[in-house]
């Protein structure tokens, strides 16, 4: 366990978060069609590697999630992603679940799968030289939803694969994300988050996962996107911390999804964030709001490899220097 806390630690170390270019094969092509560039397996290893390569990444990215295609892939210069990230100082990690699924006896909600065979799967991970994972479970907001079970058994879910990533030396990013779909208002929104990091906590005390040696990677608490009325940052700052301060102190951190905001919006809620004093850092761990602004800059061009560099640098300045607000404001 101490080693999975030292990894823990690393990963939220001050001012810096965690790159999410995990997309599936399937995501990750359309998203290269819609940029005019050819979903093939070999640039889908490009522009990961133009994510990785980004002139002094490391001082602002502590880890970078990729699937299992991209880990198993190498740089053009022959070393295997996982040894060149970390020859670049950035921790390399993995999506293990395999996607959310129709839940039997639970229409219209979904549970995440991928727990079959995951020990050996982990394994072999570490192995390749991963030092950590991640799993995501979602939960939708409607009249009717979610309900106890579709939480519960998520819940039990995210607690397996922790507890198994932890027997292997992995640490486990738990990323239990309430989708912002629908009109809900953003009180709705804090009492499923509530429940269902309740339980999740349960879940995870029952199979104990070390909460020191894990990441805790929520959405932020946020009116629906059909909603008529958007939260501030300073609205949604406090509503979501004071849904967070349920988790031990012992939690290593708290990395933040961006669930479909803009780049600006989850940047400006991050800085909001750093406002509030809590026992573990705040910091950021977005996929789409890092990665898109890089592909459209990108397109697959290699005479843009910089601009598409220079994209990714940008919002990752940006949310790096909300994470150090807080560290700043101490020091003040």
């Amino acid at each position: 366990m101490i080693h999975c806390r030292e990894t823990a630690a690393r990963l939220m170390a001050p001012g810096k978060g965690i790159l999410a270019a995990d997309e599936s094969i399937g995501t990750m092509s359309s998203r290269l069609s819609d940029a005019g560039v050819e979903p093939t397996s070999e640039n889908r290893r490009v522009y990961r590697e133009l994510l990785a390569t980004t002139p002094r990444l490391s001082e602002a990215i502590s880890g970078i999630i990729f699937c299992d295609e991209t880990l198993s892939q190498s740089f053009s210069d022959g070393r295997p992603f996982p040894q060149a990230v970390r020859d670049l100082g950035i921790l390399p990690g993995i999506k293990v679940d395999t996607g959310a699924k129709s839940c039997p006896g639970l229409p219209g909600e979904k549970v995440t799968e991928g727990l079959d065979g995951i020990p050996a799967r982990l394994t072999r991970y570490a192995e390749m030289g991963a030092a950590f994972a991640k799993w995501r479970a979602v939960f939708a907001i409607s009249e009717n939803t979610p309900t106890r079970g579709a939480i519960r058994v998520n819940a039990n879910a995210l607690a397996r694969y922790a507890a198994a990533c932890q027997e292997a030396g992995l640490v486990p990013i738990v990323e239990p994300e309430v989708l912002m779909d629908g009109a809900h208002n953003r009180a709705r929104c804090r009492d499923v988050t509530a429940e269902v990091h309740a339980a999740v906590r349960d879940e995870l005390a029952l199979l104990n996962v070390d909460l020191a040696g894990i990441v805790l990677k929520p959405n932020m608490v946020l009116e629906g996107e059909d909603h008529e009325v958007r939260s501030t940052p300073q609205e949604v700052a406090a509503i979501t911390v004071g849904v967070l301060r349920m988790w031990p102190a012992e939690l290593a951190g708290v990395a933040f999804l961006s669930g479909g905001q803009s780049p600006e919006r989850a940047t400006a809620n991050l800085e909001a964030m750093q406002q509030h004093s809590t026992p573990w850092p705040l910091t950021f761990s977005f996929g789409r709001a890092l990665v898109s602004p890089a592909l459209m800059a990108w397109r697959g061009e290699a005479d843009r490899v910089a601009d598409g560099q220079a994209a990714l640098a940008e919002r990752v300045v940006a949310n790096a220097a909300a994470a150090r607000l807080r560290t700043e404001l101490k020091s003040a």
